[in-house]
């Protein structure tokens, strides 16, 4: 996979200008945060690591995810990727944290839908949470691609809006 140098450029520039770090809890994308974030200019500086957390009982013993919330949902709601940032910023100590669980293939578990859920936390907060739907028939890799870009994509927006808060 190749990774929009520009987006990499800015996020590793923001970070290392802020003086901030940053971990990564992710599930349906695999590990290609963490491969986005290594490939970032001077990474050592601000990325601290990640955790490929694939199924519920890894959420719950590396990401103190709650078991019986997760069975409900397939480990697949917005609340458990609050929760899956949280605790990966707990863990690695970082100011900044991504995290990301959902769907790459369409199954009867997420309704034959194609969608993930996302959250940023900073400095102990949630600030972002979204859901990201995609057409069903995408293909599993293009799925894990697509969510990988567009959550960096708003992930630099998120950096700008503390840098802008931070200015004034």
């Amino acid at each position: 996979m190749e990774f929009q140098q520009n987006l990499l450029n800015y996020i590793s520039e923001a970070l290392i200008t802020t003086n901030e770090t940053i971990s990564i809890a992710e599930s349906v994308t695999s590990g290609l945060f963490q491969l986005a974030f290594s490939q970032m200019p001077n990474a050592g500086m601000f990325y601290k690591g990640g955790i490929t957390a694939y199924n519920i009982a890894q959420k719950v013993k590396l990401l103190n995810v709650d078991y019986d919330e997760a069975s409900l949902c397939d480990c697949v709601s917005e609340k458990i990727a609050e929760t899956m940032a949280l605790n990966v910023a707990k863990l690695f100590e970082t100011d900044w944290s991504i995290a990301v669980t959902g769907y790459a293939n369409p199954i009867r578990n997420s309704t034959y839908r194609i969608f993930s859920y996302y959250s940023f936390a900073y400095k102990g907060e949630i600030i972002l949470s979204k859901k990201l739907e995609l057409h069903p028939k995408t293909q599993a890799l293009g799925a894990q691609e697509y969510y990988t870009e567009f959550i960096l994509g708003c992930f630099k927006s998120e950096i700008n809006k503390v840098l802008v808060l931070n200015n004034h």
